[in-house]
């Protein structure tokens, strides 16, 4: 029902609340504020927050955040992040990565801040900041950036949403969110603090930023990249790069760039302007693309086995050396804490994660009171053995957050001192039909031999020397063998498809381990 304007649409006009609040406070509230929702949003901080200076704009701003509480916001969800997405294990990258980050923080508004830049080992396509100077990019958008200046143009423009104080704004909407993985409370204790995400597999509470801050986020990443000497074009370049992977790339995870970044196509056109103004600055400035592609050579593509692979349906992890299918056909995501798959077009959910099988207890303990302590009661269920390890099958019922009335088939296996846990969850009025399904993965766990772990590599990427009579779709098939489109190692390389390689060009192409 729709009315012309409410009671409480009148309230909250900015007039009338102005006239509630303090003298002072509305002198503040006038000259920092705007209109409407923003308007009275400010007003609920009125107390604990006040006008400032925007240092990258020089505008005045209400500040829902004093510098101090940015760095400890930055400080304690860097440690989540960290533990939730990884450390790229290459240090020669990381130091690369951190020292084109402080060339461009060092010229930027807020010098002083304690910088830190970090590639998260995600294959995702994707690069964020949080308050305080944290910056993160992941090593899966890394192989889609030809050469420095494009890295600089990302790690610029993340810069940017810290300098403007735009993370500063999205925490504060957040009220604090936490980062977390999607169905965290259903067997992790403690886990109903955690962020949800309505999709599979590992996920981070991003939101996006408004149209007008990435455009000024984009602005100030040209700014910073040419002060600092980079060629500022890198940065239309690795836009209209993005712009191409969503529809082609077949690098999969969440979330990608697209997901928590308006769609590059306008935005390659909104910098071109920043663009021609910074290039009348100096006479020469650097893309590096050779040395970009020294820095990438042997970076792991797609997942790393040390947190486990997916290969078609089955995900092995070479550490723990274990193996599991899920069910044929569903949407399997890797997360650092644990494993998940959606049935495609459907409610039903699998997810993989481990349990410590604490002195003195059995396997059953471990299963029933994991259960119970996600509010789940034991339907049935039976101590057994699965591929030769000791197990604890069980059907559960209850209700679970996000997922209301559900039905769970359940396997607590027994390895090495540590319990997996691999359950499949379906709606209460549709578990009928996937049980056999269920039934089916939990008894495909099974142990690997040393051997057998060993012979699981990451695909990596590799350099190579373009030749005559060279083709996207040739390079494809007999150098990368398969592993991705021609039209992903086209876009890799800043590319189309139509447009082939040039005999003696070096590409990065992706090589099986």
């Amino acid at each position: 029902m729709r009315s012309s304007e409410s009671e409480v649409v009148q309230a909250f006009r900015p007039a009338n609340v102005v006239q509630a609040v303090s003298p002072a406070v509305q002198a503040g509230l006038k000259a920092c504020t705007t209109s409407g929702l923003h308007f009275i949003f400010a007003v609920l901080f009125a107390f604990t927050a006040g006008c400032a200076t925007n240092p990258a704009t020089g505008e005045r701003q209400f500040s829902l955040m004093s510098e101090e509480k940015e760095l400890e916001a930055g400080r304690q969800n860097d440690e989540q992040v960290r533990k939730e997405m990884g450390v790229y294990g290459d240090r020669a990258l990381q130091e690369y990565v951190t020292g084109v980050g402080m060339r461009l923080a060092a010229v930027s508004e807020r010098p002083s801040l304690p910088w830190h830049f970090t590639v998260v080992d995600v294959p995702a396509i994707n690069a964020f900041a949080l308050p305080g100077g944290y910056i993160y990019i992941t090593r899966g958008i890394l192989p889609f950036l030809d050469d420095e200046s494009q890295l600089a143009g990302v790690l610029g423009h993340e810069i940017g949403h810290v300098t403007a104080r735009h993370s500063v704004q999205q925490y504060s909407k957040a009220t604090g969110a936490q980062l977390g993985v999607i169905l965290g409370s259903i067997f992790v204790p403690g886990g109903a603090q955690t962020a949800q995400l309505g999709q599979a597999g590992l996920g981070v509470l991003f939101l996006k930023n408004s149209r007008d801050d990435e455009a000024q986020a984009d602005q100030l990443g040209v700014r910073y990249a040419s002060r600092a000497g980079w060629d500022p074009a890198g940065i239309p370049r690795m836009l209209t790069t993005l712009a191409r992977v969503e529809e082609e790339s077949d690098n999969k995870g969440v979330p990608n760039w697209l997901l928590t970044h308006p769609a590059p196509e306008d935005r390659v056109q909104r910098v071109q302007s920043a663009v021609q103004q910074a290039e009348t600055t100096a006479d020469r400035f650097t893309s590096d693309h050779d040395g970009y592609l020294k820095h990438v050579d042997g970076l792991v593509y797609g997942d790393n086995p040390d947190q486990g692979v997916v290969r078609g349906h089955s995900y092995l992890h070479r550490s723990l050396r274990f193996a599991f299918d899920f069910p044929d056909g569903w949407s399997v995501e890797n997360g650092q804490t644990q494993v998940a798959a959606r049935e495609p077009g459907g409610r039903s959910l699998m997810v993989l994660q481990t349990q410590r099988l604490g002195p003195g207890r059995t396997i059953e303990d471990v299963a029933v009171r994991s259960m119970e302590g996600a509010g789940l009661r034991t339907v049935s269920g039976s101590e057994t053995t699965i591929n030769g390890l000791p197990a604890f099958t069980g059907t559960y019922a209850g209700s679970l957050r996000n997922l209301g009335r559900v039905q769970v088939s359940a396997a607590h296996v027994l390895r090495d001192r540590e319990v997996f846990l691999v359950a499949g969850i379906a709606p209460a009025d549709a578990y009928s039909s996937v049980e056999p399904v269920f039934a089916k993965s939990l008894r495909s766990f099974r142990g690997l031999s040393t051997a057998e772990a060993e012979r699981i590599r990451p695909n990596r990427i590799e350099l190579y020397t373009a030749r005559q009579g060279d083709t996207w779709q040739g390079i494809a098939e007999r150098q990368s063998k398969g592993l991705v489109k021609a039209a992903t190692l086209a876009i890799m390389n800043g590319r189309t498809i139509s447009d082939q390689p040039r005999p003696g060009e070096r590409l990065k192409i992706v090589a099986g381990g």
